[in-house]
């Protein structure tokens, strides 16, 4: 099997020597090609290369989940298609929702023993995406996430800490969560965004929409994060929001979110957040969320910049990965 190893130099948790007992262990099961990211969207390039090659059957990002999320988008740029090639992850980031989400170890490298044995096993599955399409940018896919308002907002606030030196941490989020809850009074009570469905009346006044295509949304270290505990990536897309962020009340969504859990059988509910000013919704193919102004946008953990509009598509089975 010809691969491709699409690493982050900068991953957050892998040292150069640990980079290089995976790369030799990967070696030893597959004809490697290995190609380290110089700058943002790197791997994106390298994956739409690799797919538009035609010989390469497995492209491996070794990395957190911005780099996955850039290959993703490389492999998907040309459409879906059986000659993709298949994706596996090393995790290599601070948190690793995506991989950790399939099932992997957050070790990279166990993980990269997991993903040798399921090599050696033919172990794979199709899994469902996320699209996001808005004026200005192009189309996005995304593996677990996408959020447009508040969430996205902290998004922003991380990445500006991260450019002036800070590490990425789960404190470092916290931290900063809580003081844009304090700068962002004007829109607790009555938020900005508009939830459009087909066939359904709008919900307006959404002060975050959080969108996500499996569950958990995140960590907080080893502690999942559950605001749409029913999303799989075996179904379409999950939509939570909230209409007003008081004290008391986001206190209450806060815990009801850590102490949430899904289904464990098909007969049985999963234990979601519930609540006056909460608004889920489970399994939706097609939606838009439209903000009176520019709000934050992100994917995956990228922040994208401010948008008025998002619409979202859920893609099932668009990607094949080793697990």
């Amino acid at each position: 099997m010809r691969a491709l190893l699409v690493v982050n130099p900068k991953a957050t948790t892998t040292s150069s020597r640990t980079r290089d007992v995976l790369t030799h262990a990967l070696r030893s099961d597959l004809k490697l090609d290995v190609a380290h990211t110089e700058y943002r969207g790197h791997a994106r390039d390298l994956a739409r290369e690799a797919a538009a090659d035609g010989t390469v059957d497995l492209v491996v990002a070794l990395g957190g989940d911005g780099t996955v999320n850039e290959v993703v988008n490389g492999l998907l740029a040309n459409g879906l298609s059986e000659r993709v090639p298949r994706l596996a992850v090393v995790p290599g980031g601070s948190t690793n929702v995506f991989a950790r989400a399939l099932g992997l170890p957050n070790d990279p490298v166990e993980a990269t023993g997991a993903l040798l044995d399921a090599l050696e096993q033919r172990r794979e599955r199709a899994i469902g995406l996320g699209k996001a399409m808005t004026e200005g940018l192009e189309d996005r896919w995304f593996t677990f996430t996408a959020g447009l308002g508040f969430d996205a907002g902290v998004v922003g606030r991380v990445e500006q800490q991260r450019k002036a030196g800070r590490r990425s941490t789960h404190a470092l989020y916290v931290n900063q969560a809580l003081r844009h809850y304090v700068t962002e009074r004007e829109h607790r009570r009555s938020g900005p965004v508009t939830l459009e469905m087909h066939g359904q009346e709008p919900v307006p006044g959404l002060v975050l929409a959080i969108v996500s295509n499996t569950s958990p949304w995140t960590f907080l270290g080893n502690r999942p994060v559950l605001p749409s505990p029913s999303a799989s990536f075996d179904t379409d897309l999950d939509v939570f929001g909230i209409t007003r962020m008081t004290a008391f009340g986001t206190a209450r969504t806060v815990r009801q979110i850590l102490r949430s859990h899904a289904p464990t059988d098909e007969a049985s509910q999963p234990s979601g957040p519930s609540g006056k000013h909460v608004v889920s919704y489970h399994d939706v193919r097609h939606f838009t969320l439209v903000s009176q102004e520019p709000a934050p946008f992100q994917v995956d953990g990228d922040h994208l910049g401010d948008r008025s509009r998002v619409s979202f598509t859920g893609v099932r089975r668009a990607l094949r990965v080793i697990v």
